[in-house]
Order: structure tokens, then C-alpha cells, then sequence
């Protein structure tokens, strides 16, 4: 699909991008690139009370910047653990719902701030191919029609890891279909409200477990979106992994899901424990129609 023929200049933007921030204002890597690649809908910084660096974010973007009291609101939600540690996406990403309301908008995107571009992994023949998105208005007004028909919780867009192993990746191995998680990214809608759980690995978390009450959470593998690796990147949420490692962020899945997510050993030079989710366990099914008894 051509994009750049798809948009009408007088299209409504009935939809926000809420971009989570925390500690490094003089990056914002998601918001430069959403200008660059021609967004022009509304976009806000989500920020909390308790960053240090505030002051950085609204000399820098002004009433653009949306604070919230992150202990107050801590209160509120499940985190899963009794350390007393707010250093987590969860607060935030929750709290998105409700300011989006406050804005009039009943569809919005969720994004981190990182991200230095989003790439279409298929051509028109759905063959693997990457290339940069340019039209990003085109791109996220095409999908929120999509949203709109179907009944689901949120999509996302798919991650680099989805594509490792290129055209031997499992993603691509599917024929395309859409994968059953969401990470990251989630457009979402105030009217299909959920809330994430689990302080660390809340989007895994959350994703199977209403996932298991039926609810429908889908990554769609034709567009991937490009950020930096996080233990490598200063701010955010690094410190928190590199204080606690890997484990504890995985396991914190599966002590919500014990019955269908295990910690395994994931990667071939460095390897680190991760999350390993088995699905027949996770969800429920659809079964084929060969299957239905007389």
C-alpha cells in the first residue's frame, strides 16, 4: 500500500500519542522521530512527581508534559511485590487510560521513549523486507481503523527480536498472522479499559494473564518499531535491570502465571534468563470446525 496516497490532509486525528518519560529530557528519542516522519496529530509527555528531571521536561515541551503523583496512584494498582520500589512503566501506562479521558480522547497510542523509527518487514507481496516508515500519520490512522472493527484489548506493533533468525524467524514462519502478546507499544481505547499488573515485565505479565480470561491482546508482524537495547541505554528503566538482573523481572511472570510461564536461559554468547511462555497452557483456543462433534 502506498501511504503516501492514503492520507486526506483534512483527516481527523481522533486519537493521542502519550509517550512514558522518566529521566532524560534532553533525549526523548520517540518524539523527534514522530516530527521527523511527519506526525501531526497530538502528542504528550507522560512524566511522574518523582523525577528528578522534571523541570528538564517542561522547560523543554511545556504543557505538552502531563504529571501525575506516582506514589499516590501506586496505591491504586497491583505491583506485584512489597519492595516499595516505583521504578517501573506500570504506573504510568495505567494511569495513560485515564488521561486520555481528561483530553477527550477515547483512542490513543502508548509508546516508550526511545524509539528511533518504525520499519515495514513485508513488501506488498508479504515477502521479508525492511524498509523505514515515512508516513507515520498514514501508518497509525490505518491501523486504528483496523482497531475500531475488531474486538481486542489493544495491538501492537511487532518488536526486533520478532525477527531474529530473518526469514527463518518464527513471526514470518506463521504466514504473517498476527501473534498473540502485545509489548511496548499498545493502541488502546478508554472504552476497552485493562490495567497492567506487575511492577517489572508488566506488559508479558498482563498480556497472559487476561489473556487467560479471554481477553485478545495481538502483535501484528508487518510493521516493527526500532529501540534501543536497555541495559545499554543510560535512564529509564536500566538501573533497575542492572540492579536486579533479569530474573526477578522474568519471574515476576510467572508468579502470575505459573500454570504456563517458566524463566529459561535465552541467547547464544550472552546468555540471560528470560520468560518462556507455553501457549497451549496460556489461552484459550479456537479449535477447527473438523473437530466439532455431530
Amino acid at each position: 500500500m502506498n501511504l503516501e496516497n492514503y492520507l486526506n490532509p483534512r483527516m481527523k486525528y481522533d486519537f493521542a500519542i502519550f509517550i512514558m518519560v522518566y529521566g532524560r529530557p534532553e533525549k526523548n528519542k520517540t518524539f523527534r522521530m514522530l516530527k521527523k516522519n511527519n506526525f501531526k496529530g497530538e502528542v504528550f509527555l507522560v512524566a511522574d512527581n518523582t523525577d528528578e528531571k522534571l523541570d528538564g521536561y517542561i522547560e523543554k515541551f511545556g504543557d505538552k508534559v502531563l504529571v501525575f503523583d506516582k506514589k499516590k496512584v501506586a496505591k491504586t494498582m497491583d505491583s506485584g511485590d512489597n519492595t516499595g520500589d516505583l521504578r517501573s512503566t506500570l504506573f504510568s501506562a495505567n494511569t495513560i487510560f485515564d488521561l486520555a479521558e481528561q483530553k477527550g480522547y477515547e483512542y490513543f497510542f502508548i509508546f516508550c521513549d526511545d524509539y528511533s523509527d518504525f520499519n515495514f518487514k513485508f513488501n506488498h507481496k508479504l515477502q521479508y523486507k525492511s524498509r523505514v516508515v515515512r508516513n507515520l500519520d498514514a501508518m497509525f490512522h490505518i491501523l486504528l481503523k483496523y482497531y475500531k472493527k475488531i474486538n481486542v484489548k489493544t495491538i501492537a506493533f511487532a518488536q526486533g527480536g520478532d525477527f531474529i533468525g530473518g526469514t527463518e524467524a518464527h513471526i514470518i514462519n506463521k504466514g504473517c498472522g498476527m501473534k498473540r502478546k502485545a509489548m511496548n507499544t499498545f493502541l488502546c481505547s478508554t472504552k476497552r479499559r485493562f490495567q497492567f499488573v506487575g511492577r517489572l515485565n508488566e506488559d508479558c505479565t498482563t498480556y497472559v494473564l487476561l489473556g487467560s480470561r479471554g481477553d485478545l491482546f495481538y502483535t501484528i508482524p508487518n510493521i516493527s518499531v526500532t529501540q534501543a537495547p536497555t541495559l545499554v541505554t543510560e535512564g529509564g528503566l536500566s538501573d533497575v535491570y542492572l540492579d536486579y538482573g533479569t530474573y526477578i523481572k522474568s519471574f515476576m511472570s510467572v508468579m502470575y502465571n505459573p500454570s504456563s510461564i517458566k524463566v529459561k536461559m535465552m541467547g547464544t554468547k550472552n546468555k540471560r534468563i528470560h520468560h518462556k511462555i507455553n501457549w497451549i497452557n496460556a489461552v484459550p483456543m479456537l479449535l477447527n470446525q473438523k473437530h466439532k462433534k455431530i
